[in-house]
C-alpha cells in the first residue's frame, strides 16, 4: 500500500488582482523577497512526507508549462491536466481514477496549493496520522484545525459527541459542515466547542474514495464510466475532454463531503491558515515589519508613517515611496497600479468592475 499526495493547483482565483490574473492564478505566483510560489511552498511541504514521484499535480493544462518551470524536478506524467476548471470534485475524480490505474491500494492525500502552514513538523505529523487511520478503516478522513478564534474566512464543520469531543485527539465523525458563517454564528460555533475549521485537506484509500463518489455524486462518476481503458493511454486526453465537457462544477466539499456518511475529521493543531484574500493573507502572515506592514517589493522602497498595510511591487528598477497611509492595499505590477483603502468589500467591488469590456486586458 503506497502513499500519493495530490496538490489541487486548477484554480484561476482573481482574489489577488492585479497580482494574479485569469491567466497567472494566486498560487503561481512568487513573493518578490523568497522568489517561492505558493505551489512550490506546497510541493516542498509536501516532498518532506512522500516521495517525490508520488506527489501529483491537478492543473489546467495552459498552466502546464509554468508549473514545470517552477517545479522542473516533477514528471509530466506527474501532471493531471484539466481541459477546463470544474472545481475541485472532478478534479479529485480524476486524480483518483489516475491513481488507481497505477495503484489499486493506493491511500491519497489531497492539499489545496494556496495554503499557509506555519510548523511543517506539526502538519507532517498530523497527515501522517491521518494517512495511518485511513489505511486501516474504510472511512475518509478529513483534516480539521482546532479554531483559535471565531474567524469568518474559514469553513466550518461540526463533530458528533458533543462539547470538546475533538480535544482527546483522535478522529471523530463528521456531523456538519458551514462555509464561511456571519461573525455572530462563528462565535456561537466556536463557543460550542463542537465545530472545527474545515482545512481542505482530505484523506482516503483511492478505492474508497470512488466508491464514496460514486454514491455521492453519481452524476460525475456516470461520466467516467470505463475509465480504467484510457487512463494512462493516448486516448486519455480525448476521453477526459469529453468528461469534462459535460462535467458539473462543485467542490468536494458539496458533492462528496456534505453528504457522505463515512467522513470521519481529524482534529489537528498546526499553524494553518486558508489564503482566499489579500485580508486573510494579511492576518495570517507572522512577517510583518514593525508597523504592521506586509512588504514585498523587488526595487529599493521609502515607507514612512505607514502601518497596517499591504504594499506590493515586482518592479526592480523602481523606487516605490508610501507615505501617510493605515490600513490600505498599494499594488504596482507591470500594467497597473492599485491603491485602496484594505476594506473587502472595496476589493469585491473592483473586481466586479473589471467586467466591464474595456478592461478586458487586464483581468
Amino acid at each position: 500500500m503506497s502513499n500519493y499526495c495530490v496538490i489541487l493547483a486548477g484554480g484561476s482565483s482573481t482574489s489577488f488582482w492585479p497580482i494574479s490574473r485569469e491567466d497567472r492564478p494566486k498560487e503561481l505566483v512568487r513573493s518578490e523577497s523568497t522568489r517561492k510560489s505558493f505551489l512550490m511552498q506546497t510541493y516542498n511541504r509536501m516532498l518532506g512526507i512522500f516521495p517525490a514521484e508520488n506527489i501529483y499535480i491537478a492543473t489546467l493544462y495552459r498552466f502546464k508549462e509554468p508549473i514545470l518551470e517552477q517545479l522542473p524536478e516533477l514528471g509530466e506524467e506527474q501532471l493531471i491536466l484539466e481541459p477546463y476548471s470544474r472545481n475541485t470534485a472532478p478534479a479529485i475524480a480524476f486524480s483518483t481514477y489516475r491513481i488507481l490505474a497505477k495503484d489499486p491500494d493506493a491511500i491519497i492525500v489531497t492539499v489545496p496549493a494556496d495554503q499557509q502552514i506555519g510548523n511543517p513538523e506539526a502538519f507532517a505529523e498530523a497527515v501522517g496520522k491521518a494517512v495511518d487511520y485511513a489505511s486501516k478503516s474504510d472511512v475518509l478522513l478529513a483534516l480539521g484545525i482546532v479554531p483559535t478564534s471565531a474567524d469568518t474566512h474559514f469553513g466550518y464543520v461540526q463533530v458528533e459527541g458533543g462539547r470538546d469531543a475533538y480535544k482527546a485527539g483522535n478522529p471523530v465523525k463528521a456531523r456538519t459542515f458551514t462555509e464561511k458563517p456571519s461573525a455572530e454564528l462563528a462565535r456561537v460555533f466556536v463557543e460550542s466547542g463542537e465545530f472545527l475549521w474545515n482545512s481542505g485537506i482530505f484523506v482516503g484509500k483511492a478505492s474508497k474514495i470512488h466508491e464514496e463518489m460514486q454514491v455521492c455524486c453519481p452524476e460525475i462518476t456516470m461520466l467516467w464510466k470505463g475509465w480504467q481503458n484510457y487512463m494512462g493511454t493516448p486516448q486519455e486526453s480525448t476521453f477526459v475532454e469529453k468528461v469534462y465537457t459535460d462535467s458539473p462544477k462543485i467542490s468536494i466539499d458539496y458533492a462528496v463531503l456534505e453528504k457522505s456518511g463515512r467522513l470521519w475529521v481529524l482534529p489537528s493543531n498546526f499553524d494553518w491558515s486558508d489564503v482566499g484574500n489579500f485580508n486573510s493573507l494579511y492576518e495570517n502572515r507572522t512577517d510583518k515589519d514593525g508597523d504592521g506592514n506586509l512588504v514585498s517589493i523587488a526595487g529599493k522602497s521609502l515607507l514612512k508613517d505607514v502601518q497596517d498595510s499591504i504594499v506590493w511591487s515586482n518592479r526592480p528598477r523602481k523606487l516605490t515611496v508610501v507615505r501617510g497611509l493605515k490600513d490600505f492595499l498599494v499594488v504596482d505590477s507591470d500594467d497597473v497600479l492599485y491603491i485602496c483603502p484594505r476594506d473587502e468589500k472595496i476589493l469585491q467591488d473592483t473586481r466586479s468592475e473589471l467586467a466591464d469590456p474595456d478592461f478586458d486586458e487586464y483581468r
